[in-house]
């Protein structure tokens, strides 16, 4: 991605949860539902992420997650959109969780991290909301 280009993310308003159920597990209803989440399997693990106050008590989670939408959609052909948010944050010492879809990107970060990602995310060009 050349560096004249910025982008622009939005914090979403939800608070969030990365989920690990077993590879062979049916998807639960409580993984959508909501206005973000994904679902992911694999051949080692199905892995959800979700609104955090959805997921019942004894799954395997991590909560405590913010999300940031990467304005879109993206052309596919794009190089260094991940790159140019990781890359600032990393930085700044902050842990990403990074989710991609057909329109676009969304990086998720720990909640006590929000401000000093925008922080970061800024000083590197990009816009947030």
């Amino acid at each position: 991605m050349p560096d004249s280009v910025r982008l622009r993310l939005f914090l979403l308003d939800c608070r969030l949860a990365v989920c690990r159920l077993g590879p062979h597990d049916e998807v639960p209803g409580w993984a959508g539902g909501s206005a973000f989440s994904s679902v992911t399997r694999t051949s080692t693990e199905l892995s959800i992420v979700c609104r955090e106050d959805a997921v019942p008590v004894g799954i395997h989670r991590e909560g405590g997650w913010r999300v940031f939408q990467v304005e879109g959609p993206l052309d596919f052909a794009l190089t260094g959109v991940l790159a140019s948010i990781a890359g600032p944050l990393a930085e700044a010492g902050i842990s990403l969780f990074a989710i991609s879809t057909f329109n676009t990107d969304y990086v998720m970060v720990r909640e006590h991290d929000v401000e000093a990602a925008v922080l970061a995310l800024r000083a590197a060009g990009h816009g947030v909301d």
